[in-house]
């Protein structure tokens, strides 16, 4: 049993306890009070009914009887008006306890039944976008495996486009793993320039091929930080990505850092399409995407990525006019456990 459930239980028993202690002291001439506390048995019956549901308010409907019975027993007059409003009166308690408790139970299980088709329906949402984004990339390998079977076309393009596809379903099924299981970080004080560097270096390819420019304002002075350099680097190569989609040929990225007293901040910022608000609210909503292509997981783990660094992930975002995401990184990171994402 949880410590809640237990905390509970013995709150409910020592007010069912204080309630009779208050009844078995009144004065037996002063009727007014004794109705009163025997309203309050009412407590003790319906908090274990919205706490544990039908079974509970049952039990607290049997510890009542137990504390309340021996008053009858001992002040039976055998007048049968009295007799009946006091019975009356207890049956109305159980009856209104054991009607609220079968009505939390009966919720209880609504609810479980509705997060169980929500969590189907994920399943087969998350089935339906990694089918989805693997159909097409598998297409092409088959489509120019064929060719090379039947010797027509340039082999070496063939096998481009073969290893290219290969490389994209290798990423969304990286991005599923990643997503999936718990974020791993190796934190090792290095300067955070380096990995923005070579985030962007990752990105050069891209940016020539899109035509967009990417500038870099850095620090002169190393920016020394407890990091993971390795997947930083790759939560930075999504928010660049992102950034290089969503602008045109000719547009700039900047990126630029400021370091403050016990944090330092990245900005991404791009002159791009922007984001409207149905977008922005969801953009790191697992599986969330407005385009043609991509799992829609980018985001969302470069936010884990950079929780994982106990920092946060901001963006700010309007349509045509761009997007800027701010990363804010402590230079120290507690330690929590051995084999958890933190260190110092």
């Amino acid at each position: 049993m949880s410590k809640p459930r237990k905390y509970y239980i013995v709150f409910i028993s020592v007010i069912t306890a204080v309630i009779t202690y208050l009844y078995y002291s009144t004065l037996p001439g002063i009727h007014e009070l004794h109705d009163i506390y025997r309203e309050f048995y009412y407590m003790p019956v319906f908090l274990s009914a919205l706490l544990f549901g039908l079974k509970g308010a049952v039990l607290a409907l049997l510890l009542v009887l137990a504390m309340y019975l021996p008053d009858i027993y001992l002040n039976w007059t055998g007048n049968f008006a009295s007799e009946a409003d006091t019975f009356l009166h207890l049956a109305l308690q159980g009856l209104f306890g054991l009607f609220a408790g079968f009505l939390i139970d009966r919720d209880k299980q609504r609810r479980k039944q509705l997060e169980k088709e929500r969590y189907l329906a994920g399943l087969g949402q998350v089935a339906t976008t990694i089918v989805h984004d693997l159909k097409n990339p598998l297409i092409t390998i088959m489509g120019f495996a064929r060719r090379i079977q039947d010797g027509k076309g340039e082999t070496e393009a063939a096998v481009k486009a073969i290893m290219d596809s290969a490389g994209n379903m290798q990423k969304i099924v990286y991005d599923v793993l990643d997503f999936a299981r718990p974020m791993h970080l190796e934190l090792k004080e290095e300067d955070i320039r380096n990995v923005i560097r070579k985030a962007c270096d990752s990105c050069r390819t891209k940016t020539e091929r899109w035509g967009i420019n990417i500038s870099v304002d850095l620090s002169d002075e190393p920016l020394n930080m407890m990091i993971d350099s390795f997947n930083l680097e790759r939560a930075i190569v999504n928010i660049i990505n992102n950034a290089i989609e969503a602008s045109s040929k000719g547009q700039d990225i900047t990126i630029s850092t400021t370091a403050e007293k016990n944090h330092m901040t990245v900005r991404i910022r791009d002159n791009g399409a922007g984001m409207d608000r149905e977008t922005l609210d969801n953009i790191f909503i697992p599986f969330y995407t407005k385009k043609s292509w991509g799992t829609g997981l980018g985001m969302c783990i470069s936010k884990k990525i950079i929780e994982g660094h106990q920092g946060d992930i901001g963006i700010v975002s309007n349509p045509n006019q761009g997007t800027e995401v701010s990363i804010r990184l402590p230079y120290k990171v507690t330690v929590n456990k051995p084999g958890k994402s933190s260190a110092s």
